[in-house]
């Protein structure tokens, strides 16, 4: 249950809807309260001054002026808005769209145009003519023209907004900081206690329990507590065969158990999981890398042929990295009182290092610029990084980086240059930093 719920507050979080139409309702509590505050003793003599003076008709002209403009702008401003993004992402890829989505000043934006639209139809409902029933809501109406100045301005924010947010490099830069926080909360800043390599662990499967899910779609949250407590309680040890990020075929098999006999296997599993449609950033540490690595892979494409994006792209995969070294990744394996009782599948650095940079090689092989830019990134990496088993993964990726790079280029000065890149990188690699070193 606890996937789900978390499922749940990240959908809360990333949907469209929810901030406006929580300040649809405030707009249409503020407008009763407004009413029901008119005549008031607590209101302020200079204030009262400054509240409308005029009469029903002149009340009504003003609040269906607010309410017409507001609502007419927000369609207007919002369908434009879709279909410059609509462009964008022939660019930058579809999947970005969410960013927009996600983005809270749009959603604050929309919220109060709307929140304004319905505070001025309550208002407007509580005017009322005649001799012996006249009622102006001197008060409602003066913050009917508060809210429409607030539009106006909030009008000019998301003209800008929006004109930035389509920018390349400021897409780049917001889904580098969504790496850089998948970064920081699936890491560990210190080594598991007793952590053990799934390898490392002689435990035999043969006879275990297949465990099939009946659900379809990628796993994108998954309870590793839940189900830890689940198999110490049943005395059982549980290998999940998926991770978050994975797409799960109905009726394929997701985890072994064992004993075989261990009951209740299945509810636990799909209890401790939760599916959806798409992929997403909250457990799955290579989605936001991948989100990168699709804008660069479009700008290397034939008809954009933009290989400073896919440059810029490099810059930020790299500086994550950077932030890497002095990170742990989870061994994926989970001990209660001496116990192995669930093992899982979990990003590790090589796979996170292959994420980064195989398409880009594979796609930006005939360009030299972005051949030599991605070999200055893993000299930088490498100023960094001493472990010796993660270096040992930098000098592969650079060195399939040279053979495609022999393969394509054919002009032999371009040639060159990469090479001399390789060799800084080599020494980087072998006796440290700086990458920035001037050649002989």
């Amino acid at each position: 249950m606890g996937a789900r719920l978390h499922k749940l507050a990240h959908d809360l979080r990333t949907t469209f809807w929810v901030v406006p139409s929580v300040l649809v309702a405030l707009g249409t509590a503020a407008a009763f309260g407004a009413v029901a505050a008119e005549g008031a003793d607590w209101i302020p003599e200079p204030l009262k001054s400054l509240l409308y003076e005029g009469g029903k008709s002149g009340a009504r002209t003003l609040l269906g002026a607010i309410a017409t403009s507001t609502i007419g702008v927000t369609g207007t401003l919002f369908s434009i808005t879709i279909a410059a993004l609509t462009l964008a992402s022939s660019q930058m890829g579809p999947r970005l769209l969410d960013n927009f989505t996600r983005d809270r000043g749009n959603q604050v934006v929309l919220g109060v145009f709307l929140g304004t639209f319905a505070y001025c139809l309550v208002v407007l409902r509580q005017v009322r003519g005649g001799e012996d029933d006249l009622f102006v809501p001197r008060l409602a109406l003066a913050g009917a023209m508060a809210l429409a100045g607030l539009c106006v301005a909030l009008l000019v924010y998301y003209v800008h907004h929006m004109s930035t947010r389509i920018n390349i490099d400021t897409v780049i830069d917001l889904v580098r900081r969504e790496l850089f926080a998948a970064l920081d909360s699936l890491t560990l800043r210190e080594p598991e206690p007793n952590s053990l390599e799934p390898g490392d662990i002689d435990l035999d499967w043969s006879n275990a329990r297949r465990l099939a899910d009946h659900r379809n779609g990628y796993l994108q949250e998954l309870d590793v507590e839940s189900l830890a407590d689940w198999a110490q309680e049943a005395g059982a040890r549980v290998r999940l065969l998926v991770r978050p990020g994975d797409f799960v075929v109905a009726g394929g098999c997701v985890a072994l158990v064992y004993p075989p006999e261990t009951k209740g296997a299945e509810e636990a599993v799909v209890r401790a999981t939760a599916l959806g449609a798409k992929r997403t950033s909250g457990s799955d540490l290579e989605y936001s890398v991948r989100q990168l690595v699709e804008v660069a892979v479009r700008a290397l494409s034939p008809g954009i042929n933009d290989p400073m994006t896919a440059i810029a792209v490099l810059d930020q995969l790299g500086s994550a990295l950077c932030r890497v070294v002095p990170r742990h990744f989870p061994t994926g394996v989970t001990i209660r009182d001496g116990r192995v009782v669930l093992i899982r599948p979990v990003s590790n650095y090589a796979g996170l290092v292959d994420v980064c940079f195989d398409m880009i090689r594979q796609s930006g092989a005939s360009a030299p610029s972005v051949a030599i830019r991605m070999l200055e990134i893993l000299a930088l990496v490498a100023e960094q990084e001493r472990d010796g088993q993660r270096l040992a993964i930098l000098r592969i990726h650079a060195d399939k980086l040279v053979t495609d790079a022999r393969k394509h280029l054919a002009n032999k000065e371009d040639l060159r240059d990469l090479m001399a890149r390789r060799r800084t990188f080599g020494a980087v690699a072998a006796h440290g930093g700086p990458a920035r070193r001037a050649e002989p």
